[in-house]
């Protein structure tokens, strides 16, 4: 709160000297304040959010706030399996095409999401049958085809997403829990997310390759296990560039967990992105709850850890940047999608920032 309250003394008081300016001579020029910073103009490292083409396309407030605060784009959900190839080998780009062509024509960095996963499955890939080669065939083909669609467009891809289970850090394979197992271990065996890199590799060997998934700040079997996975690729030659960390987390994180796995995950040698982040008020869903000035200063201080905690973890070298999940509390996930009664983003639903904004923005300085 303390942090806060000097945040706004320290606007008061350009504001007096501002006008301390204008009362001067008046054969003197008055100095204009500085503009007030943006989240892209205060790191040093790119400042991202996940969008979708009907945001970008239909919401005024929407793409003026994301094109003033951010520099990268990450597709929310248009470029996943379901979305792009919804029948064998008959590919939809329409709605990835549309975030793509917005970032080109305002130099935004895109960054791709997700060429593998176990969920956003068409009804053909679930019910499909096939022998060993059919399925390396199918997986192939996808991953291919999406790479070389966008070759020279997207800058770096979530190759494979959330691989890891939560329990054990064992890979996925059958169900534990509805919808928990992954169709690509069942039948491509363990080695599939290796392959998955080089197979995009081969179709755009620029692109810059990470493998995201969440649950990172519970440390635990998870994090060791995909910090064993990401250094026998980077032993092996596999084409990994970095790693995404989720970073879904409500206002109860053990914030000494987030550090260590950042520190962690940077040891690797691997860039890391801060690749989903919101911080949930109302883990619980409790639909009583009153949003309170205590609440959003938790949330705040919480951003700002996040910021600092990045950059004192994970070396300059290393910072491919921070992308928050949606930037507006009414485009949440957690809102829109789970029903949740939540407030997890920088700016509120009127697109107005909060006091998570402005320690964020400290954050990113401190």
């Amino acid at each position: 709160m303390l942090v806060i309250l000097n945040r706004y003394f320290y606007f008061l008081l350009i504001g007096l000297f501002f006008f301390i300016a204008c009362k001067k001579s008046a054969n003197q020029t008055p100095q204009l304040p500085t503009p007030a910073a943006t989240l892209q103009g205060t790191a040093s490292f790119p400042m991202g959010s996940a969008v979708t083409s009907y945001n970008l396309l239909n919401k005024y407030n929407y793409f003026t706030t994301l094109l003033t605060e951010y520099n990268s784009l990450t597709a929310d959900y248009e470029m996943k399996f379901d979305q792009t190839e919804p029948q064998q080998g008959s590919f939809n780009y329409t709605a990835g095409d549309a975030i793509v062509g917005f970032a080109a024509q305002h130099h935004l960095r895109i960054h791709g999401h997700n060429l593998i996963w176990h969920q956003a499955l068409p009804a053909w890939v679930i019910n499909f049958k096939g022998d060993s080669l059919a399925w390396e065939n199918l997986f192939k083909n996808h991953i291919e085809g999406e790479a070389t669609h966008y070759k020279g467009q997207v800058a770096s891809w979530d190759v494979v997403n959330e691989a890891i289970r939560d329990d054990n850090g064992a890979l996925r394979n059958k169900d534990v829990n509805a919808g928990d197992g992954s169709i690509w271990r069942q039948h491509l065996g363990p080695d599939y997310i290796a392959r998955a890199f080089q197979y995009t590799h081969e179709a755009d060997p620029n692109a810059l390759l990470f493998y995201n998934d969440y649950g990172q700040e519970w440390g635990g079997p998870k994090l060791d296990s995909m910090i064993a996975m990401l250094t026998k690729f980077k032993n092996r030659g596999i084409p990994i560039s970095g790693v995404g960390f989720q970073m879904h987390i409500d206002i109860h994180v053990d914030t000494a967990r987030v550090s260590s796995a950042l520190k962690r995950l940077a040891a690797t040698g691997l860039m890391v992105h801060i690749s989903e982040l919101d911080i949930s008020l109302n883990p619980s869903n409790d639909q009583s709850l009153v949003l309170s000035n205590q609440l959003l200063y938790q949330q705040a201080a919480l951003y700002q850890f996040i910021a600092e905690s990045y950059r004192a973890n994970v070396p300059a070298a290393q910072r491919y940047g921070i992308t928050t999940w949606e930037f507006s509390d009414g485009d949440s996930w957690l809102v829109s999608w789970l029903k949740h009664k939540d407030w997890p983003l920088p700016f509120d639903s009127d697109y107005k920032k909060k006091s998570a904004y402005y320690s964020l923005q400290y954050g990113l300085t401190k």
